[in-house]
Protein backbone atom coordinates (compact mmCIF):
# COMPACT_ATOMS: atom_id res chain seq x y z
CA UNK A 1 0.00 0.00 0.00
CA UNK A 2 1.11 3.48 -1.14
CA UNK A 3 1.01 6.32 0.79
CA UNK A 4 0.58 9.96 -1.95
CA UNK A 5 3.36 12.60 -0.30
CA UNK A 6 4.76 15.65 -1.84
CA UNK A 7 8.12 16.06 -2.02
CA UNK A 8 9.41 19.80 -1.80
CA UNK A 9 12.95 20.95 -2.39
CA UNK A 10 14.92 23.85 -3.07
CA UNK A 11 18.61 23.69 -3.88
CA UNK A 12 19.70 27.00 -2.64
CA UNK A 13 18.55 26.51 0.87
CA UNK A 14 19.07 22.69 0.78
CA UNK A 15 15.17 22.11 0.77
CA UNK A 16 14.84 18.76 0.88
CA UNK A 17 11.82 17.10 2.71
CA UNK A 18 8.84 14.65 1.64
CA UNK A 19 5.48 15.42 3.70
CA UNK A 20 2.63 13.05 4.00
CA UNK A 21 -0.88 14.10 2.36
CA UNK A 22 -3.83 13.80 4.57
CA UNK A 23 -6.79 13.09 2.07
CA UNK A 24 -8.42 11.41 4.99
CA UNK A 25 -8.60 14.96 7.12
CA UNK A 26 -8.54 17.38 3.79
CA UNK A 27 -9.92 15.14 0.87
CA UNK A 28 -10.70 18.60 -1.46
CA UNK A 29 -7.61 20.00 -0.63
CA UNK A 30 -5.67 17.18 -0.89
CA UNK A 31 -7.74 16.43 -4.43
CA UNK A 32 -6.27 20.29 -4.96
CA UNK A 33 -2.71 19.63 -4.82
CA UNK A 34 -2.51 16.24 -6.16
CA UNK A 35 -4.07 17.53 -9.45
CA UNK A 36 -2.13 20.59 -9.40
CA UNK A 37 1.06 18.16 -9.06
CA UNK A 38 0.08 16.55 -11.82
CA UNK A 39 3.34 17.44 -12.77
CA UNK A 40 6.50 18.60 -10.91
CA UNK A 41 5.94 22.59 -10.50
CA UNK A 42 7.91 25.75 -9.68
CA UNK A 43 6.66 27.86 -6.97
CA UNK A 44 8.10 31.19 -5.77
CA UNK A 45 8.68 31.55 -2.24
CA UNK A 46 9.52 33.95 0.24
CA UNK A 47 9.46 34.24 4.25
CA UNK A 48 5.71 35.28 5.27
CA UNK A 49 5.50 38.64 7.12
CA UNK A 50 2.49 37.96 9.24
CA UNK A 51 2.12 34.63 10.13
CA UNK A 52 5.37 34.12 11.60
CA UNK A 53 7.77 30.68 10.49
CA UNK A 54 6.29 30.00 7.36
CA UNK A 55 7.97 30.06 3.95
CA UNK A 56 4.69 31.01 1.79
CA UNK A 57 4.59 29.50 -1.75
CA UNK A 58 1.33 31.47 -3.41
CA UNK A 59 0.30 29.34 -6.66
CA UNK A 60 0.97 31.68 -9.55
CA UNK A 61 -2.21 32.54 -11.35
CA UNK A 62 -1.15 31.11 -14.92
CA UNK A 63 -1.30 27.73 -13.36
CA UNK A 64 -4.83 28.25 -12.29
CA UNK A 65 -6.29 29.97 -14.86
CA UNK A 66 -8.82 27.54 -16.89
CA UNK A 67 -8.29 24.62 -14.46
CA UNK A 68 -10.82 22.24 -12.97
CA UNK A 69 -8.66 21.90 -9.53
CA UNK A 70 -9.13 26.23 -8.92
CA UNK A 71 -12.58 26.14 -7.48
CA UNK A 72 -13.22 27.31 -4.20
CA UNK A 73 -11.73 25.40 -1.18
CA UNK A 74 -13.70 24.27 1.79
CA UNK A 75 -11.54 24.47 5.18
CA UNK A 76 -10.51 21.17 5.79
CA UNK A 77 -8.42 19.60 8.78
CA UNK A 78 -8.47 23.44 9.55
CA UNK A 79 -6.29 25.22 11.60
CA UNK A 80 -5.21 29.16 12.80
CA UNK A 81 -2.40 27.79 14.85
CA UNK A 82 -0.01 25.85 12.54
CA UNK A 83 2.56 23.42 13.87
CA UNK A 84 6.32 22.70 13.09
CA UNK A 85 6.22 20.34 9.72
CA UNK A 86 2.31 21.40 8.73
CA UNK A 87 2.00 22.00 5.09
CA UNK A 88 -1.10 24.54 4.86
CA UNK A 89 -3.06 25.35 1.75
CA UNK A 90 -4.82 28.45 2.16
CA UNK A 91 -7.88 29.84 0.14
CA UNK A 92 -8.79 33.34 -0.49
CA UNK A 93 -11.94 34.27 -2.15
CA UNK A 94 -11.61 36.55 -5.36
CA UNK A 95 -11.47 40.03 -4.23
CA UNK A 96 -10.83 39.54 -0.33
CA UNK A 97 -7.41 40.19 -0.35
CA UNK A 98 -6.96 43.93 -1.48
CA UNK A 99 -9.68 43.72 -4.38
CA UNK A 100 -7.99 41.33 -6.16
CA UNK A 101 -10.28 40.19 -8.59
CA UNK A 102 -8.67 36.43 -8.78
CA UNK A 103 -8.51 33.97 -5.58
CA UNK A 104 -5.43 33.19 -3.94
CA UNK A 105 -3.89 29.31 -3.19
CA UNK A 106 -1.13 29.58 -1.20
CA UNK A 107 0.88 26.57 0.38
CA UNK A 108 2.22 27.41 3.54
CA UNK A 109 5.53 25.47 4.62
CA UNK A 110 5.41 25.99 8.48
CA UNK A 111 8.49 25.13 9.90
CA UNK A 112 8.16 26.94 13.80
CA UNK A 113 6.71 26.98 17.15
CA UNK A 114 4.42 30.19 17.26
CA UNK A 115 2.46 30.43 13.66
CA UNK A 116 -0.28 31.77 13.31
CA UNK A 117 -2.67 32.68 10.75
CA UNK A 118 -3.31 36.28 11.07
CA UNK A 119 -3.31 38.64 7.93
CA UNK A 120 -4.10 41.54 7.61
CA UNK A 121 -7.63 40.66 6.56
CA UNK A 122 -8.24 39.21 9.66
CA UNK A 123 -8.05 35.67 10.93
CA UNK A 124 -7.80 32.83 8.22
CA UNK A 125 -8.58 29.60 8.78
CA UNK A 126 -6.16 27.50 6.30
CA UNK A 127 -6.16 23.36 6.03
CA UNK A 128 -3.72 21.16 7.03
CA UNK A 129 -3.08 19.57 4.04
CA UNK A 130 0.25 17.62 4.58
CA UNK A 131 3.03 16.74 7.47
CA UNK A 132 6.38 16.91 7.20
CA UNK A 133 7.72 13.50 7.65
CA UNK A 134 8.38 13.83 11.89
CA UNK A 135 12.63 12.61 10.95
CA UNK A 136 12.96 15.39 8.25
CA UNK A 137 11.82 18.17 10.83
CA UNK A 138 14.85 19.42 11.72
CA UNK A 139 16.42 19.53 8.70
CA UNK A 140 13.10 21.61 7.43
CA UNK A 141 13.18 24.13 9.78
CA UNK A 142 17.22 24.82 8.77
CA UNK A 143 16.25 24.72 5.25
CA UNK A 144 13.37 27.38 5.86
CA UNK A 145 15.69 29.10 8.16
CA UNK A 146 17.89 29.91 5.70
CA UNK A 147 15.29 30.38 3.09
CA UNK A 148 14.58 33.46 5.38
CA UNK A 149 17.70 34.87 5.78
CA UNK A 150 18.47 34.73 1.96
CA UNK A 151 15.43 35.67 0.73
CA UNK A 152 13.14 34.63 -1.98
CA UNK A 153 13.45 31.46 -3.78
CA UNK A 154 12.03 28.97 -6.15
CA UNK A 155 10.81 25.48 -3.96
CA UNK A 156 9.80 22.60 -6.40
CA UNK A 157 6.48 20.59 -5.53
CA UNK A 158 6.61 17.07 -6.70
CA UNK A 159 3.60 14.20 -6.85
CA UNK A 160 5.05 11.15 -5.29
CA UNK A 161 3.91 8.01 -3.54
CA UNK A 162 6.13 6.00 -0.83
Amino acid sequence: MTTPAIRITGPRSELSVTALLLPEKAPENAAFLLAYLEQPRVVAGIHAMWTGPEISCPVPSADLDGQAYARPLPAENATLTPQPGDIVLSYVPPRMWGGNPNAIFDIGLFYGAGARLLFPIGWLAGSVVAQVRPEERDRFAAACGMIRRNGACDVTFTRVEI
